[in-house]
């Protein structure tokens, strides 16, 4: 019995001894430094404040505001086919792989291995086999080795949790890539649509034009016309020409870059139709406050991720400085000698378990180094994260404040259509009465096409920029639903 409490005494006396040496390495008070932002502190302007009034939130689908079911169908296309999204896909696969790996090493690890093989024995009077020298044997073993991880101080299971972070911040990163492939999609198409709109103010200029061209002609056949009234009619008909051809490569270029983004081939983008979205569609202003507006961007939900997933990796770090303890054991068969299988008899069984201890006694720094890189590391993560917020509070402002110009420019825009159908309008109706030339009504035909110009590429820009905000803000009102706390 005496002798029984004195080997318990010394494994107690081994066991403390071995905290004790552990203990001589310190982390020399390495730490993180950096702090996350709270977003409701972040000072907001006017028009946040302004959008919090309102409660529209963005749909999933919120393409779908512009009514034309073709740019529906290829926002669908492109999401399911573009590499870019295909990449992103892979990428969380991967990460969720990773936390698998992670997860298995806090499991029963179980191996077994078998060894067949002859074995000649060397004679050798100083130090030889026995009985055995220069005889030819078997010499076979079979083994199945387990091994079970204690954690005691957390190390297997904070790197299981920051796997899982890790995975989540990929997702939300895929999720960015299919947003922001949503958004270049809706962008080209309105561009697309612009070219359209722009091709028949041009060849209604164009038919003008040659009419003022004829009517040049028909006064010089009357004698009350000049050849400079011809000449100059004649001189603008090419510049048309060109700006109409310059508009159907434009609206070619955009089918393949549609076909692109979708990643399909140009033969795919040659089937696209012409848009019927209306430039001048109403669209509702979606807000929300700035804490949930900055909750719906998968970018900054990616990177409070990243911040999460440092930080378990300090966690992994510092357990480090203590000692590990896994449970091991193995079972097994061994001979030498004998038949084929003679090694399979029960008399050669053997087994063995027991904890395994590892120390950290002296490492040249690597564990201060690995918790230093760990803490920079959170540091990092935590400046990304602060200037992806700020970065993202200014681009929702800034989206605000475009998105408000665009709808004043617009109705201005359609103020000065509507001037100008008028003035053309008085002139028509003058040049029916005698009161004015042909030149005249022709002259404020040019002012209104040009008013109606730029009231078509102020309303794709409006159309733009709402297609700006909703990803400014995320991308529907689904997102953000798996941020951490």
């Amino acid at each position: 019995m005496p002798r029984r409490i004195s080997r318990e005494l010394k494994t107690l006396s081994v066991w403390a001894l071995s905290l004790a040496i552990s203990g001589c390495i310190g982390t020399g008070g390495i730490a993180p430094q950096g702090q996350p932002l709270n977003a409701n502190n972040l000072a907001t302007d006017a028009a946040i404040q302004h959008a919090a009034q309102d409660a529209h939130w963005p749909t999933a689908q919120w393409w779908q505001a512009y009514g034309d079911p073709q740019l529906n169908r290829w926002v669908e296309l492109a999401t399911q086919g573009s590499p870019s999204t295909a990449m992103a896909a892979a990428r969380v696969r991967e990460a969720r792989a990773l936390a698998g790996m992670a997860e298995s090493a806090e499991s029963l690890q179980i191996n077994s291995a078998t060894t067949l093989k002859r074995h000649h024995w060397p004679k050798d009077q100083f130090y030889g086999p026995g009985e055995l020298s220069g005889s030819t044997t078997w010499d076979n073993t079979s083994s199945l080795s387990l091994s079970y991880p204690l954690d005691l101080w957390g190390r297997e299971s904070k790197a299981f949790e920051r796997a899982v972070d890790l995975a989540h911040m990929r997702a939300a990163e895929a999720r960015q890539a299919r947003l922001e492939l949503q958004n270049n999609v809706v962008r080209a198409y309105i561009q697309w649509s612009l070219h359209y709109a722009n091709r028949d103010i041009v060849a209604a200029t164009l038919a003008q034009r040659q009419q003022m061209l004829d009517l040049a002609n028909k006064r010089l056949d009357a004698g009350i016309g000049t050849h400079l009234e011809v000449s100059q009619a004649e001189s603008s008909l090419p510049e048309t020409h060109r700006q109409l051809d310059a508009l159907d490569e434009d609206i070619a270029l955009g089918r393949n870059q549609l076909a692109a983004l979708a990643g399909k081939g140009p033969g795919e983008g040659a089937q696209l139709q012409r848009p019927t979205l209306s430039l001048a569609a109403p669209l509702k202003l979606p807000s929300s406050l700035p804490a949930q507006l900055l909750g719906q961007r998968p970018d900054v939900v990616a990177s409070r991720w990243q911040v999460v997933a440092q930080a378990r990796g300090i966690d992994v770090a510092q357990a480090g400085f203590y000692p590990n303890v896994d449970l091991v054991g193995g079972l097994g068969y061994m001979a030498t000698g004998g038949g084929l299988l003679a090694f399979m008899a029960g008399k050669k069984f053997n087994y063995n378990v027991g904890p395994a201890i590892s120390l950290p006694i002296f490492d040249g720094g690597r564990l201060r180094a690995e918790l230093g890189e760990a803490s920079a590391g959170y540091d990092i993560a935590v400046a990304h994260y602060n200037q992806t917020l700020v970065n993202a509070l200014k681009g929702i402002s800034d989206q605000l404040i475009r998105r408000a110009s665009m709808d004043k420019q617009a109705s201005f825009a359609a103020q000065s259509v509507a001037s100008a159908q008028k003035t053309h309008d008085i002139a028509t109706i003058a040049y029916q009465r005698g009161l004015t030339d042909y030149l005249t009504v022709l002259s404020t035909q040019t002012l209104l096409f040009r008013q109606q110009q730029i009231e078509q590429q102020v309303q794709a820009a409006r159309l733009s920029a709402h297609a700006e905000l909703v990803t400014a803000l995320g991308g529907g009102v689904e997102a953000g639903q798996d941020a951490p706390q």
